[in-house]
Formats: C-alpha cells, sequence, structure tokens
C-alpha cells in the first residue's frame, strides 16, 4: 500500500487543515485507513458468513478453501454475506488506485532507482515477512481445527502444499510489480502520465466521464479473462498469488490512479470543492443500486449456468460498473466529509499500513479462540473486528517507536 501522500495543496485544503504540514492530502489519507479497516473488517467476519465451508480434515485436502478461510465458526449471520460481497467488489481494486495517485510523484522527486530501492524496501520487506512468519501463524488455526493435531504435523502438511500460501499479502507483491512497472515506463517516456492526463485535462475534472471511462477500461480488461476464468480461480507460484481474472482489471486501476495523480488530484475531480463531493448522495444511491443489480445478474448466472454468453458479459460488465460507481462513493464521501485532522486520526492513518500487514494472524487466532464461546454470528464478527482492528493497532504503534522498523510501516 503505497504510503507517500505529499502533493501540493490549494489554499482551500491548507485552510482546512489545522496542522503546519499542509500538504499532506487528508481526505485520501482517511480513505487509504478507512479501506484498511474494511479489510480488517471483511476477514474478521468471514468466520461467521452463511456459506462457509466446514473446516479442512487436512490442509492438503482438496479444495484448499480453508486459505480463504482459516477459521470457520458453527455461528453464522446471513448478513455479513452482504458486506463480505460489498466488500469483494471495489475495495481491492479501489485500494490500487489510491496507491497510484501517489506513484508518478514519487517517481519524478526520488528518480528510479531511488523509487525502486523503496519500493523493495516498503513493500518486498514486509511481504517477505508475512510470507515466512506471519501466513504460517495465520493459517495455524485452520490446522487445528482439521482432525490432525501436533507441530511437526503442521508443518509437514504445510511444506507439502503445492503453493505457499501468503494470504492478504498478495497485494503487497502486486502492487510492487506494477510500481516497478511504472518505473519501467518513467525510464523510457518520463512525461507518459502527466502528458495522458494532459490530454484529457477536460475529462478529469468531469466525475461522470471520469467513472464511465474506468467502467468501460476496467470491464474491457476484467471481461476476457472472467469468461475464462472463474472468480473463485487463483494463480500462484509459490507465495506470489493474484486471483487470475482481475490481474489486468487491478492494473486499469493502479494506472487510473497514476494518471490522475500526475496531473495533480487537486486539479481532477477529485477536487476538495468539485462536483464529486458534492453531489455524494447521488453517488452512494448509485453505488447501491449497482451493487444490487450487479448481485442480481450474480445470483442469476450461478442459478441457470445455461443461460448463455449474454448473462454472463453482462454480469462482468456491472461487476465493473459497481466497482466503479462504489469506489466514486467513497471518494466521495471521504473528499466530502475527512478534511480535518485530529490526532487519533493521524494515529490510525501512521499505522494503517502496518495494521494491513499484521492483522491477519491477529483475526485468525481471534476467531479461533472464540469458536467455543456461545454467541451469535453478528455478535462475533462486530467482537473480533474491533479487537482485531484494536490489538492490530496497538501492535503497529508499538513496533513503530523502532526508527528502523517505522522506515518500513
Amino acid at each position: 500500500m503505497n504510503t507517500d501522500t505529499s502533493l501540493a495543496a490549494p489554499a482551500t485544503i491548507a485552510r482546512a487543515e489545522p496542522r503546519p504540514d499542509a500538504g499532506y492530502n487528508v481526505p485520501i489519507g482517511r480513505l487509504r485507513a478507512g479501506l484498511t479497516a474494511l479489510v480488517v473488517a471483511h476477514h474478521a467476519v468471514l468466520a461467521y458468513h452463511p456459506y462457509a465451508p466446514p473446516p479442512a480434515t487436512s490442509l492438503g485436502a482438496p479444495p484448499q478453501i480453508w486459505q480463504a478461510f482459516p477459521v470457520v465458526d458453527p455461528h453464522k449471520w446471513t448478513g455479513w454475506a452482504l458486506l463480505v460481497g460489498f466488500n469483494d467488489i471495489f475495495f481491492m481494486a479501489l485500494m490500487f488506485f489510491v496507491s497510484g495517485l501517489f506513484v508518478w510523484d514519487s517517481l519524478e522527486r526520488k528518480g528510479g532507482g531511488r523509487f525502486i530501492r523503496d519500493r523493495l524496501v516498503r513493500l518486498g520487506v514486509p511481504f517477505i515477512a508475512f510470507a515466512a512468519v506471519l501466513a504460517p501463524l495465520a493459517y495455524a488455526p485452520a490446522y487445528l481445527q482439521s482432525a490432525s493435531r501436533g507441530a511437526s504435523g503442521y508443518l509437514e502438511q504445510w511444506l507439502h502444499l503445492s503453493n505457499w500460501p501468503a494470504g492478504p499479502a498478495w497485494f503487497l507483491w502486486m502492487l510492487l510489480a506494477f510500481g516497478l512497472a511504472a518505473a519501467g515506463i518513467h525510464a523510457v517516456w518520463p512525461g507518459a502520465a502527466v502528458w495522458t492526463g494532459d490530454a484529457a485535462r477536460r475529462a478529469l475534472n468531469r466525475p461522470v466521464v471520469c467513472w464511465a471511462g474506468l467502467a468501460v477500461a476496467s470491464a474491457a480488461a476484467f471481461t476476457p479473462l472472467a469468461m475464462r476464468f472463474t472468480g473463485e480461480a487463483w494463480t500462484a507460484w509459490g507465495p506470489f498469488a493474484f486471483q487470475t481474472s482481475r490481474l489486468l482489471h487491478y492494473a486499469v486501476y493502479f494506472a487510473a490512479g497514476a494518471v490522475v495523480g500526475a496531473s495533480g488530484i487537486f486539479r481532477t475531480f477529485l477536487a476538495a470543492e468539485g462536483a464529486l463531493a458534492r453531489r455524494w448522495p447521488a453517488w452512494v444511491a448509485g453505488a447501491l443500486a449497482a451493487f444490487v443489480i450487479a448481485s442480481a445478474l450474480y445470483v442469476l448466472l450461478v442459478t441457470h449456468p445455461a443461460a448463455g454468453q449474454g448473462l454472463a458479459v453482462a454480469t462482468c460488465v456491472f461487476f465493473c460498473v459497481s466497482c466503479a460507481t462504489s469506489s466514486f462513493a467513497a471518494l466521495a464521501l471521504f473528499i466530502r466529509f475527512s478534511r480535518f485532522r485530529s490526532r487519533p486520526g493521524d494515529s490510525f492513518c501512521a499505522a494503517a499500513y502496518g495494521i494491513y500487514i499484521v492483522h491477519y494472524p491477529i483475526v485468525s487466532w481471534i476467531q479461533y479462540g472464540l469458536v467455543g464461546v456461545p454467541a451469535s454470528g453478528l455478535v462475533k464478527g462486530i467482537v473480533v473486528t474491533a479487537a482485531s482492528i484494536g490489538a492490530s493497532w496497538l501492535l503497529v504503534s508499538v513496533l513503530r517507536r523502532s526508527r528502523r522498523i517505522a522506515a518500513v510501516i
């Protein structure tokens, strides 16, 4: 997750920020932290998802769905299916967009060599740490819920897996890969993003045009792969994994963020007083409507597999429409309502990247500890979400007292 949010701010934003470092983009920083909280909540409630599979008999037994559901609780709540479904459509794509916003500015300031070194440290090192230590720790409860026992048995099953599960760390290596690709483009054509932004200057000030362009571009990238691969299909080489059908979809969002960022955030549809922020109710309503349509089409596709390619294509297209609409609604809300800074808000924003890295084992072990507790899936989901965010925030705040660790997270 890109943590470089320093950009020049116009006077209107500077007056809205009571702190001296007025170049910090408060709404985008808050949005990034909010998305991190959604990621934690997403993983926290999966154990109580109404369609969560039963615990695995062993880690090696197919299908290895335990990689998405490390802990499965007998208590469920149907409402979590809506939260998980809504999140799944848009929040990772928006994280790539937000990360892309600051890439070109960072390349311009640092140059390609320093940019790559910084990315290797801030993304590569946490990825290695997660894959080597945190992932085995996070997935241990899945082994404990199976019929197997003993630490040596866990190690044996883990080492005989066809890949090395790295959980949510997939985002780190993909963001690193996209950053390296951006550095390569910058080396060959230093003005690529700026030229693209200049060519689309008028469009970048019109939220509806940008929304339509993003939806169309992502649909063109997503639909062919989605028609070829199922949404559950992942490609993996060791710890390097990605959701096959969404590879180009995420690349489009990252590239769109890079173009918007190179054009100057405050000179685009992301301006504080722009039409996007002013019309946030319409975007929120549109996001809900698009999600309902996309969900209905998906249900029809699943329940009528012989309906033909027309329904499958429509489902893919509306997935992208819902993703773009929800992303713009989230941007509108944070730009409109997150202009001021506070000490707790700054603390959480500073810890957000670290929270993303450390939260997964915390979530799975809290879930595992609550398996035998006689409480509803609704209550457990809320408790695990709150406890995981709090514990992750506290842990990262303590770790960041070390300058070396703070330089990474």
